[in-house]
């Protein structure tokens, strides 16, 4: 891939492994030198504690873009989560909101971003959670200021199906305000039901939306992520890797 669009991997592909110095050394074994860190990895309610997180990370040279996906519900302890982002070294948080609070949540969230300079990007996830959908996504957006962004997760995007879910045309529709990029891609069976594959082998035309993305000037964070064969993700996402860097263009 180009190097205007660095990528890393997001740590839930390797949730069956439970230590951050496991996790630090598979990454380096699929070819790359960053990561999302997720909650299953750190308890973000806690700062004090990520320096002992953080360690094996900087010890084999890997850098953390982000954390996430965090949900968002407004209450005052979610401020550590950036605190906690910031001693990571993130710029970025992942992001859910819930229809039920994110009127209280937004606000809190903007002053969180500014007082840390960490970016949000709203991670859409399909169809059955709030703010999956193109409409509500600019909804949000609106609403949220320039603190607030997206998070296109592509294969997520393509599960509300193919007349709204297209990321090229989501790049297209929200540019200047995605902050971050999860590479997954998806097939799906005639019943709609989906299954993770290689990012490149699947529905999502891979050059069409680095391309679009660069022509957009995306200067956000961005993970491959593979979420199948849990148990030796290694193998399936080395080819990730290598599919981004010879397919992106």
């Amino acid at each position: 891939m180009s190097q205007s669009i660095p990528f890393g991997v997001q740590s839930w592909c390797f949730r069956h492994f439970k230590t951050n110095a496991e996790v630090a050394q598979k990454v380096r074994e699929i070819g790359v030198d960053s990561i999302e860190l997720c909650g299953v990895y750190a308890d973000f309610a806690k700062p004090e504690t990520m320096d002992e997180a953080l360690q094996p990370y900087r010890a084999a040279g890997i850098s953390i873009l982000s954390i996430g996906v965090q949900t968002f519900e407004g209450n005052d302890i979610e401020r550590a989560w950036f605190e906690s982002a910031a001693k990571l070294g993130a710029k970025h948080i992942s992001a859910h909101f819930k229809i039920d609070s994110y009127l209280k949540a937004i606000p809190k969230v903007r002053a969180w971003s500014r007082e840390f300079g960490i970016r949000v990007g709203i991670h859409c996830h399909g169809g059955y959670m709030f703010g999956g959908s193109p409409d509500v996504l600019e909804y949000l957006l609106s609403i949220g200021g320039p603190e607030i962004g997206l998070c296109i997760d592509t294969a997520w995007a393509m599960q509300i199906g193919p007349w709204l879910g297209q990321p090229v045309e989501w790049v297209k529709k929200f540019s200047g305000r995605i902050y971050g990029i999860h590479f997954k891609d998806f097939v799906f069976e005639k019943n709609g039901q989906w299954r993770d594959v290689v990012v490149g082998e699947g529905t999502l035309d891979l050059p069409a939306f680095t391309a679009a993305l660069k022509e957009s000037g995306f200067d956000g964070m961005a993970v491959v992520e593979y979420e199948a064969d849990v148990e030796n993700p290694v193998p399936a996402l080395t080819r990730c890797v290598a599919s981004m860097r010879a397919k992106a263009v």
